[in-house]
């Protein structure tokens, strides 16, 4: 029986399952990322977490056809290295696949974050038996990915759909990709946390304060979810601005990508209609109105299950095509 990894990298938790060849879910791991102690580190851990959960289920690597990796940031997909990622300090030009092949002797394959979390939706999810759907994924940062007329696309370097990247600030908070008021420093669990924390440190008082004895490195996207329903003003205001300047990020999507479905992903999308009335408010008067008029924006029904078996699909298409491309003429 052919059985797949899939395996989602984020900026908080390493997150793992083991497939069967019809997509069942036969075992799962979660582990901390750790990715302050850099690219070494973190693919260490991927090694440790991937053994025991194998180990868990009675598998060997030698029973796994190949594994798929969601990566975020920037890739060269062709000779699997991940480049640059903006939320991973001490992480440039990360040789991932030849270190995991070396180390696992598993065929491995990577790709983006958000294209993953996208195929695993357009495949099993919310997107299903959709051709035009836009994927964005609302984590430690903002990523996105889009199905074109039936493709996943790609693009020259394979950077299509970054749409965390979108300019919204001429002046603003300095991105690591280089540039300076990017939309997901503010649109993601990073940025509205540090907008959350720039209005107390401005002298503005919320409840969360109490929550967490004014330590506000422990305050999280969830707690923001409940103050908001508490009716803490500060924290409306922040999910208020928040969502409002996502909408104005999607205005653009409309006129380059034309989706007919946009789909929310990623631990922030948990805060659903909390913070995407207000992103609705704004294409409901800034959209282009006949694209934005076909189109519907849901959260994903997979959760952040989503990315695991997107990173299996789409390793198990990419290790088919390998086989028939190099198999006999």
């Amino acid at each position: 029986m052919a059985t797949y990894i899939g395996l989602d990298l984020g900026g908080t938790n390493i997150k793992i399952s083991v497939f069967d060849d019809f997509f069942h879910r036969l075992g799962e791991k979660r582990t901390p990322t750790e990715v302050r102690l850099g690219s070494e580190h973190v693919l260490n851990r991927i090694y440790d977490a991937v053994l025991a959960l194998l180990e868990e289920l009675h598998l060997t690597c030698q029973d796994i056809t190949c594994m798929g990796i969601g990566v975020p940031g920037i890739l060269d997909i062709k000779n699997g290295i991940s480049r640059f990622s903006p939320n991973f300090p001490k992480w440039e030009e990360v040789p991932i696949v030849a270190w995991m092949e070396s180390h696992l002797h598993i065929p491995t394959y990577i790709d983006n974050d958000a294209r993953v979390n996208l195929y695993g939706e357009w495949k099993f999810g919310a997107g299903k038996n959709r051709n035009n759907v836009l994927m964005i994924t609302l984590g430690t940062g903002l990523g996105g990915a889009a199905v074109i007329d039936g493709r996943v696309i790609y693009g020259a370097t394979g950077s299509a759909g970054e749409i965390g990247h979108i300019n919204m600030f001429r002046e603003g908070r300095e991105c690591r990709c280089g540039s300076s008021g990017c939309l997901g420093r503010y649109v993601s669990a990073l940025g509205i946390l540090r907008t959350f924390r720039e209005k107390v440190q401005a002298g503005q008082h919320s409840i969360i304060c109490d929550w967490v004895n004014h330590d506000l490195d422990k305050v999280t996207a969830d707690m923001l979810s409940r103050a908001y329903d508490d009716g803490d003003a500060v924290t409306i205001e922040t999910i208020q601005e928040t969502g409002k300047l996502l909408g104005y990020g999607l205005c653009a999507v409309f006129s380059l990508y034309n989706p007919e479905i946009i789909i929310v992903g990623g631990g922030m999308s948990r805060m659903g209609d909390r913070l995407l009335q207000y992103t609705r408010e704004i294409l409901d008067t800034h959209a282009l109105r006949i694209p934005y008029g076909c189109c519907t924006i849901v959260t994903a029904v997979l959760g952040d299950a989503a990315g695991m078996l997107g990173a299996a699909v789409y390793a198990k298409e990419q290790f088919l095509q390998s086989a028939a491309n190099n198999g006999p003429n």
